[in-house]
């Protein structure tokens, strides 16, 4: 750690907005509102600029094109805008073509009632992706503003998915649904993000199959990265240079070389990745380990117990996998159930493990007979596989 800034006010997002050779390195920081602060990152607890017209509601997100030298910030209205860094006093670029904003596509997120959670461009500046609350990843044409593509992660997409090409067992797909619908509810949601290749031709962004890396010319899902996981990944970063020291030490030869495992030595791309109620990080790359020893074994089982599995652990020897009774919560009143593990002892048994496990949490009473019967516990609302 270099500097430390102490601000009287809880910061909600913030982000660099200079170039590589700028004499100010700036820091924009939001609080709870619509103000954005731009800071001295070298180390002034006083703001050198206070913009407070930029925006009318809290704003959520900051990011810098250093091709351009554009600052883009959205708030929590879906209202999307430019502004320039320390170079041209925080004014509207220049360097755009567009004058007014109905010119543009940027009413996008306030049309479709949602905000955008991560917005990144691509090496050469010229394409602005997006992520947002609606589940869509949204693809500008920078410099005019104009929507270039626009691609449907919602989970709608991937129940009909699922339905006409099985990407998942039944079982395995109604449980990442449920996880889909938790973290909806969470504050890790708005923690999303898209990201570039550092070729501009690819993004990368988690879904609940995991990792997808779209080619932007072709259209394909070229890739998924992380599919057999039991994680749901949120945020990420790609590392695709050369490690630190590594060139200096390779010959010309071995620069020219077309071996693949000298190709290898000059560049290792690493994703870095974050995943949902998980205390740690995640990489992946494309190297095997050195050996095949116990050492060189991934490492899984160091992470910090939930409570859950706290409470798993320390029941005592009378702890069974079924029950003979339940309780189930709703927002109507409990309702209060008896089970017959005698009877019917794996049909117990698998409603017991989903409970406890959380599988049945957030799932909506998909048909109500008055006089007859009730249904829920089904992720696809079709009774398939309810209780």
């Amino acid at each position: 750690m270099i500097n430390m800034l102490k601000l009287s006010y809880v910061p909600h997002c913030c982000s660099w907005i200079y170039a590589a050779g700028d004499a100010v390195p700036a820091l924009a920081v939001s609080e709870k509102g619509n103000k954005i602060y731009i800071y001295d990152g070298r180390g002034s607890d006083v703001p050198i600029e206070t913009l407070e017209k930029i925006h009318y509601k809290q704003v959520v997100v900051i990011k810098y094109n250093p091709v351009y030298e554009v600052a883009v910030s959205a708030d929590e209205s879906g209202m999307v805008e430019y502004w320039t860094g320390p170079k041209s006093d925080y004014n509207f670029p220049k360097n755009v073509s567009w004058e007014y904003k109905t010119d543009t596509d940027l009413y996008e997120f306030a049309k479709c009632q949602t905000v955008p959670t991560g917005v990144t461009f691509s090496p050469n500046g010229k394409l602005m992706a997006t992520i947002a609350k609606d589940r869509k990843v949204r693809i500008f044409k920078f410099a005019t503003g104009k929507l270039y593509k626009v691609l449907d992660e919602s989970l709608k997409t991937f129940t009909e998915l699922q339905q006409t090409r099985q990407q998942l067992p039944n079982m395995e797909f109604g449980r990442r649904m449920a996880v889909e619908r938790d973290l909806e509810k969470s504050d890790a949601f708005s923690r999303c993000n898209v990201l570039f290749d550092s070729s501009g031709n690819f993004i990368m962004y988690g879904t609940m199959l995991g990792i997808k890396v779209i080619n932007l010319y072709t259209n394909q899902c070229v890739r998924f990265i992380g599919k057999p996981e039991n994680i749901r990944f949120v945020h990420l970063s790609l590392f695709q240079g050369s490690v630190k020291g590594t060139k200096a030490a390779l010959s010309a030869e071995m620069e020219a070389s077309d071996n693949p495992s000298l190709q290898e030595v000059k560049s290792d791309p690493t994703l870095f990745c974050t995943a949902f109620k998980k205390n740690r990080f995640y990489m992946f790359t494309r190297r095997e380990p050195d050996s095949k020893s116990a050492d060189a074994e991934r490492d899984i089982f160091n992470e910090r117990p939930s409570k859950e599995d706290i409470v798993a652990a320390t029941q005592d020897a009378s702890y069974t996998r079924v029950a003979s009774t339940a309780v189930i919560y709703t927002t109507m009143g409990d309702i209060h159930i008896k089970l017959f593990p005698k009877e019917c002892p794996k049909t117990v048994e698998n409603f017991c493990v989903h409970s406890r496990n959380g599988y049945y949490n957030g799932h909506i009473f998909h048909r109500v007979i008055k006089g007859f019967m009730i249904q829920t516990g089904d992720p696809l609302g079709i009774g398939g596989c309810g209780f």
